[in-house]
């Protein structure tokens, strides 16, 4: 399963990286701001939107125990039910959003994160779904997700082997035909170093899908450096201002730094093309400047030709420098003057 197809555009090693503004939470409960998130995710060329379809009474429970309070990072001390309450895009916003994204002309989809979910955006006609990191152990989720028969992404932050191949089995089984696995640290932010990108390529061979990244790092390098490494899916969280006080905007790129990640991945795809050691069409021009053999002194036709008459330099019109020693010790057979190319026709045999 080396191939994916989302609204029609081919996602494989063989086309550039399918680009997903995540925007998350970065509403910050405003349609308006939505809205032109979606805008800007177009004009930066990203290839997709991604929305999160969850209420907080779906998600968690609204209860304030210890298990239920976060401990550490941007949302210390908060409860989950709080959390996501602030965080929930309303459901009443989905249709109009992608109505808005469809007039655009760019891809938009969600996670679900329960089956009303699921329901909600099937009404919607969107065209695949994600599996966020924290659900991919959701088997009965990824399930029912997958008897829609639509493209289905799973991200892999907290999983190991085991649940991965669980996971990806629950897809298939359930009715996925195209399957997609994302690597992902599921720390925010979370630190390069911690993404193991060699991993990458075993994902590939291990479970035979295509694979790709959602990244959580604060800039660009480590989405750009994933697709030397075979990545075709990059997933980054997106907001239109980094100081807005959102949830997720401290650790979300800018649409200045989502343009840069669009260009800088395709640039990167584009660098990697195909084994070739030929001649480049932007060396053509360059030939001519590497070194080769040039005549040092004036020689009368049938002087022998010396060590010290001949040498190895820029520009390269004359015989290539590693006939050198072939060059030394045969006669010239027409006067030759210095500063001029070694050529066979000049000399004897």
């Amino acid at each position: 399963m080396k191939n994916l197809s989302i609204a029609g555009r081919l996602i494989n090693l063989n086309s550039p990286p399918y680009v997903i503004a995540e925007l998350s939470a970065n509403h910050n409960g405003s349609f308006e701001t939505a809205l032109r998130m979606v805008e800007m995710a177009k004009q930066a060329g990203a290839d997709a939107i991604k929305l999160q379809t969850y209420k907080p009474d779906t998600i968690t429970l609204n209860a304030d125990g210890d298990e239920f309070k976060i401990r550490g990072g941007l949302w210390d001390g908060r409860t989950l039910h709080d959390l996501y309450d602030e965080a929930h895009m309303p459901w009443e916003w989905h249709a109009p959003l992608f109505e808005h994204a469809r007039n655009l002309g760019i891809t938009i989809f969600s996670s679900p994160f329960d089956n009303t979910a699921v329901d909600l955006l099937e009404n919607l006609n969107a065209p695949a779904y994600k599996i966020a990191s924290f659900e991919a152990i959701d088997l009965p989720l990824i399930k029912y997700v997958a008897s829609t028969r639509k493209p289905m992404i799973i991200s892999t932050g907290m999983a190991n082997q085991e649940e991965i191949e669980e996971a990806v089995d629950a897809a298939l089984t359930g009715g996925c035909n195209q399957l997609a696995l994302l690597h992902c640290v599921s720390a925010y932010p979370a630190s390069p170093k911690d993404y193991n990108l060699k991993t990458i390529p075993d994902m590939m061979e291990r479970y035979g899908v295509v694979v790709g990244l959602s990244d959580h790092t604060l800039d660009n390098t480590t989405a750009i450096a994933s697709v030397a490494l075979g990545a075709v899916i990059i997933e980054k969280h997106f907001t239109l201002n980094r100081n807005g006080g959102g949830p997720d905007d401290s650790f979300s790129l800018e649409p200045a730094d989502l343009m840069d990640l669009c260009r800088g991945a395709r640039i990167a795809w584009e660098s990697l093309g195909r084994v070739d050691y030929g001649l480049k069409s932007s060396e053509q021009g360059n030939i001519q400047f590497r070194r080769s053999l040039y005549f040092v002194k004036d020689l009368r036709a049938g002087d022998v030709i010396t060590a010290d008459a001949v040498r190895s330099v820029r520009p390269g019109f004359g015989l290539p420098p590693k006939f050198l020693d072939a060059v030394i010790g045969r006669r010239v057979l027409v006067n030759v003057a210095a500063n001029s190319p070694v050529s066979l026709n000049l000399l004897d045999s």
